[in-house]
């Protein structure tokens, strides 16, 4: 291309073969003339090759100032935030706390999560995140809200590192795993607990959620709740984990703004993706835990129930319809008292997952249920999965006012999951 530019500059009356026309020249100047051309030759190619080194030097320095904006992000954060406990590690303190990372607990698509050892004998998880797929927001969302509150029944943070592209978070480590493990027996083949220990794990997944949104200087959304983020320790005591989704918000603010939805599908809100169902808050993460308390309850996922027919249906609806039409209770294993705490359990559960955020109880008052009498709960109406379902005629037909107790004689519901 270049080298067309200038034959055709020097076409007419530049080139040796059209000089020899005209006049009569020496070969000196057939010399100076092939100078001049090559002269223009690396002028002009010298610029183009100049001007391509400027564009990929530009789109190198705009990717770098990505990353870098990214990572000033993270240290101004920290640089403003002196009172964390947590300790910041290198990343050369990472790789001796977890033997060059030779012990993989588990793999997401956020990174890997190692098991580690601190030099005071402290056993550790540590959560290697994966730099092309991580958000920084996402980082510091997790740094910021676990990292200044302790609770019994919410995960600790002990640490982080950030250096460069190398970015961890180190917990607690919870030898128990998550609750996934434990309540999806069909799938992980675990050991079943018994129905006092889901009871009680229940209630310190309340309690912690109740925490978040209550007991400490900012209003803690969750937005995430779900049985694979409920770690368990040696005692089985549930700690609510993975604050990657969580938002801080004033405790004044009862309704929150979001730009989009965010969680995992089956445990989301239906007001976080529903454009008819206004007004974002703490009853959003009420709803995942009703969701979690169905799925204890269960022992399966608890997205569609496949009966006989194997009609996939809804299943805080299924499981509504048994209680109503007073089938007999058959669960498996569960004894005679076992049946406070599943019955408990399940009323809390549908409750929590109406579809109308006004109509579901608050962490506290979920708890109040869960902790009270089982006689003294009422039945909820009837959940639905659709918001078109929330109509007049399904509230006339499922008042909120009707007591457990008078419909709870000959209750039996068939929940073996197993």
């Amino acid at each position: 291309m270049v080298y067309f530019w200038i034959e055709t500059i020097f076409h007419t009356s530049f080139t040796i073969q059209g000089l020899k026309k005209y006049i009569d020249v020496s070969p000196a100047y057939y010399v100076i003339v092939w100078v001049l051309q090559k002269a223009v030759i690396i002028f002009i190619g010298g610029r183009t090759v100049l001007g391509i080194s400027c564009l990929f030097g530009c789109l190198f320095y705009m990717f770098r100032q990505r990353h870098l904006s990214v990572d000033n992000n993270i240290e101004e954060f920290l640089q403003n935030q002196r009172n964390f406990q947590p300790i910041r590690y290198s990343y050369s303190q990472l790789k001796n706390m977890t033997n060059n990372f030779k012990n993989k607990l588990g793999q997401g698509g956020f990174g890997c999560v190692y098991k580690g050892k601190l030099q005071s004998g402290r056993v550790v998880a540590v959560k290697v995140l994966i730099m092309s797929k991580s958000n920084g927001q996402d980082f510091i969302n997790e740094v910021v809200t676990i990292g200044r509150i302790h609770h019994v029944n919410v995960v600790r943070l002990v640490g982080f590192c950030v250096e460069g592209s190398k970015w961890a978070l180190i917990y607690d480590f919870m030898p128990n795993g998550s609750l996934d493990k434990f309540i999806f027996i069909e799938r992980e083949k675990g050991i079943p607990l018994s129905w006092d220990r889901l009871y009680r794990i229940a209630l310190g997944v309340g309690r912690g959620i109740e925490y978040l949104h209550e007991g400490c200087d900012m209003q803690i959304l969750h937005f995430d709740i779900k049985p694979h983020n409920i770690l368990l320790d040696e005692d089985f005591t549930p700690k609510v984990s993975d604050f990657g989704l969580a938002k801080l918000y004033s405790t004044d603010e009862s309704i929150v703004s979001l730009t989009a939805a965010q969680g995992t599908l089956g445990y989301i809100a239906p007001e976080l993706f529903y454009k008819n169902i206004r007004g974002v808050s703490h009853k959003a993460d009420a709803y995942s835990f009703g969701m979690l308390l169905m799925e204890i309850v269960g022992k399966r996922r608890h997205v569609s129930v496949h009966e006989e027919n194997l009609n996939e249906i809804y299943f805080p609806s299924w499981i509504y319809d048994k209680i109503k039409q007073g089938e007999a209770i058959e669960i498996g294993d569960a004894k005679e008292e076992d049946m406070k705490y599943i019955l408990k359990m399940v009323i809390v559960a549908l409750w929590c997952v109406q579809m109308k955020p006004m109509d579901r109880p608050s962490m506290s008052k979920a708890l109040e249920m869960l902790e009270g009498d089982v006689e003294l709960l009422q039945m909820p109406p009837k959940p639905t999965l659709y918001s078109h379902e929330m109509s007049a005629e399904d509230r006339e037909n499922n008042p909120v006012d009707v007591p457990i107790s008078s419909c709870n004689a000959n209750i039996t519901i068939s929940l073996d999951g197993r």
